[in-house]
């Protein structure tokens, strides 16, 4: 009950105020107080191209973490104000001591992490250990910074252990602290989509013969994911990037031959 009375009044003291502005302005601060540069603060919109409502736009923030509009938007503008509210409610939550990474945090974190790879049927051949390893070293390396901040990071290797590169460096005699100090200085840029992308190409050709859909039945599953956790408000980072890797390479794979 009293979450419910809280969410309402969330919202009705964001609809009064312009919270594309009110979003900047929080981690322009943020940044500053940090000591940080503000144009290192800057907040990045994507709108969907569409040709009729309702529209949809992403917003992706400072550290990495995104979220998309929630609500029915009958126009472009809507649906920009509509993810910089879900934004900012997420990003003035996120300033609260629970939310930074402490040894309380990561214990409950790595407990999440687990039973969401044991509930998780779509690949029951994928190890999750390994996973669940590299996850718990990075927060460990992380304490003190908040999850919002800690988030780019997070989904590179969410999509490292989704594309199989973590197993892969495992085989080769990789230490995990070699493989989280490497990727822990790359940006997630589209060098690195790229070459997951290539990989799913490859993945795509190699079945064909077969029938091919690999890349068919993963991006449905991705596309699923993401407006799932965009009309539930939740933060979507690392859907939305399966998702663009996967269009690109559906986009860089052959046509199935006739």
């Amino acid at each position: 009950m009293h979450a419910c009375v809280h969410q309402i009044h969330a919202d009705g003291v964001l609809s009064t105020v312009n919270v594309v502005e009110a979003l900047q302005e929080f981690w322009q601060v943020k940044a500053a107080r940090g000591g940080g540069a503000a144009g290192g603060a800057l907040v990045i919109y994507e709108s969907v191209p569409a040709a009729h409502p309702p529209y949809v736009c992403y917003v992706t923030l400072p550290g990495g973490a995104c979220f998309g509009s929630f609500q029915n938007c009958p126009t472009k503008a809507e649906a920009r104000r509509s993810a910089a509210k879900i934004a900012l409610m997420n990003s003035v939550f996120n300033e609260h001591e629970s939310r930074r990474i402490s040894d309380h945090f990561i214990e409950k974190a790595v407990a999440e992490a687990r039973a969401s790879f044991a509930g998780d049927t779509s690949n029951p051949h994928q190890d999750p250990s390994a996973g669940i390893a590299a996850f718990r070293f990075m927060l460990e390396a992380n304490k003190g910074r908040t999850m919002l901040e800690f988030q780019e990071l997070m989904t590179v290797f969410q999509l490292l252990h989704w594309n199989g590169s973590l197993r892969a460096m495992r085989e080769r005699q990789c230490s995990r602290q070699e493989v989280v100090a490497h990727y822990s200085a790359r940006a997630l840029d589209d060098a690195m989509r790229e070459q997951m992308a290539r990989e799913w190409a490859t993945r795509e050709r190699e079945a064909s013969s077969s029938g091919g859909g690999v890349l068919r039945a993963e991006l449905a599953r991705s596309e699923r994911e993401l407006r799932a956790a965009r009309l539930a408000a939740r933060e979507l980072r690392f859907p939305k990037e399966k998702r663009d890797i996967l269009q690109l390479a559906a986009r860089l794979a052959p046509p199935p031959q006739p």
